[in-house]
């Protein structure tokens, strides 16, 4: 399952519909063509800690759909409403199973396992099925720029840093 990955971006600001004349999703993924198969981007192997100081990897999400994208816990501009956003989202599939939420906070040394597990308990949301990881900065960056979000350090940036507002399928 996982040597193909696909990857949908859902943003808050654009939205998009399936008709009668176009009953699919669009795919917002670079596309390569092997032996006639379109092959769209791969997400390489990671792991990162929850806000419970477990491990999340790609094993954590096989054979999930899962809803992930990344923030920080200090964010003053979008990220509350994009956990809010979030939330509505859990608890709409909080009891199903198949679903999963990964949340990568994009500054890693403010946002210890300990803030990350305070920021859940505000949200009351279950750690089995939201995880809200940090990890190694770089790796963290490497995984958004696969994703094709961005996330980047920038001081002149309100609390320090730029991300996209996505929500990634």
């Amino acid at each position: 399952m996982w040597k193909y990955s696909l990857i949908i971006l859902i943003t808050l600001s654009v939205g998009f519909s399936c008709t009668k004349e176009n009953p699919t999703l669009p795919i917002y993924s670079q596309k390569i063509e092997i032996n006639g198969d379109s092959i769209y981007t791969q997400i390489s192997d990671f792991q990162f800690i929850n806000q419970d100081s477990q491990y999340i990897n790609k094993e954590t999400l096989k054979d999930k759909i899962y809803i992930t994208d990344f923030f920080f816990t200090s964010c003053p501009t979008i990220c509350p409403r994009m956990k809010s956003q979030m939330k509505r989202l859990y608890d709409k599939f909080e009891n199903n199973s198949d679903i999963i939420f990964l949340s990568h906070s994009i500054d890693p040394e403010y946002d210890s396992v300990a803030t990350l597990q305070e920021f859940a308990n505000k949200l009351e949301i279950q750690s089995s099925k939201w995880h809200l990881v940090t990890g190694n900065r770089k790796e963290i960056y490497d995984i958004a720029k696969e994703y094709m979000v961005s996330a980047a350090e920038d001081p002149k940036a309100p609390g320090g840093f730029i991300h996209s507002g996505a929500f990634i399928l």
